[in-house]
C-alpha cells in the first residue's frame, strides 16, 4: 500500500460516523423534525447498516445536543425551547463577535476577496427569494469568519451551539422583511472588516446574530397568537 492509500484509508469514517452525519443532513434538512421518534428497525433498513453502528451513531448525536434518549422509548429528535434560545444567543452572539474580531485581525487581500464572492452569492439569493440558497451562503459566510479567526476554542463551542441552532435557525428567515435585514446586517459585517475595523465588525456580528434571536421570537408570538382561543 502507497503512503497515499494509508492515508486516504486511515482517515475514512467509520459505519457510524456515516450514520450520524446521514442522521445530522436529515434532521438539519427538516426530514427528520424536532420531537419525532427514531425507528430504529427503519433506519436500519434505510442506512443498509445494523443495530451496532447505527446505536453508536445515534449516542453520539445525542451527546451532540441533537437526540434526546428516553429510557425504555429510545431516541427523538431534540426540541428547542424558548428558554434554550434566550441562554444559548447571547451566548453565541458573544462568540462570534469574537470570531468576527479576529477574522478583522487576521484576513489578508485574498480573504477579503473571497469573502466579497461569497457576499455576491448572498445578495443575489436576497434579490431573487431563494431562501434555501440564501440560507446556505449565509452559513458559509459564518463559517469564513470562524475559519479566518483560527481560534480553534472559539471554533469549537461555537460549531456545538451551532449545531443545536440549526434545529430552530432556518425559520427566522420566513419572517416578513427579515431576509433583506439579514442581509444588509451581514453587509455591515463586511464593511467593518473591509475598514478593517475590528470593534466595528464584533458589534454587528453580534448584533445579526441576535436579530435572528427577535425574529424566532416573533415567530414564537405569531404560533401562539394563531392557536389562542
Amino acid at each position: 500500500m502507497t503512503p497515499a492509500l494509508a492515508v486516504v484509508r486511515a482517515q475514512a469514517p467509520s459505519l457510524h460516523e456515516e450514520a450520524a452525519e446521514r442522521l445530522r443532513e436529515q434532521i438539519f434538512a427538516g426530514a427528520l423534525p424536532p420531537g419525532s421518534f427514531l425507528d430504529e428497525v427503519a433506519l436500519c433498513e434505510r442506512l443498509a447498516i445494523s443495530r451496532t453502528p447505527l446505536r453508536e451513531a445515534l449516542k453520539v448525536l445525542v451527546a451532540e445536543g441533537l437526540l434526546r434518549h428516553e429510557p425504555r422509548r429510545g431516541c427523538f429528535v431534540a426540541e428547542v425551547t424558548e428558554r434554550d434560545l434566550d441562554e444559548i444567543f447571547p451566548v453565541i452572539a458573544l462568540l462570534e463577535g469574537r470570531a468576527a474580531h479576529e477574522a478583522t485581525d487576521r484576513a489578508g487581500s485574498a480573504d477579503i476577496a473571497a469573502l466579497e464572492v461569497l457576499h455576491q452569492r448572498l445578495c443575489e439569493h436576497a434579490e431573487a427569494g431563494r431562501i434555501n440558497d440564501y440560507y446556505d451562503a449565509n452559513y458559509a459566510i459564518h463559517e469564513a469568519f470562524i475559519t479566518l479567526a483560527d481560534n480553534r476554542w472559539l471554533a469549537q463551542v461555537i460549531g456545538d451551539l451551532r449545531r443545536i441552532l440549526r434545529l430552530a435557525r432556518h425559520q427566522t428567515l420566513h419572517v416578513p422583511g427579515r431576509l433583506q435585514q439579514s442581509l444588509s446586517e451581514h453587509l455591515a459585517v463586511f464593511a467593518a472588516l473591509q475598514r478593517r475595523d475590528a470593534a466595528a465588525a464584533e458589534q454587528a456580528m453580534r448584533d445579526h446574530v441576535l436579530a435572528q434571536r427577535d425574529a424566532l421570537r416573533d415567530i414564537a408570538r405569531n404560533h401562539h397568537s394563531r392557536i389562542a382561543p
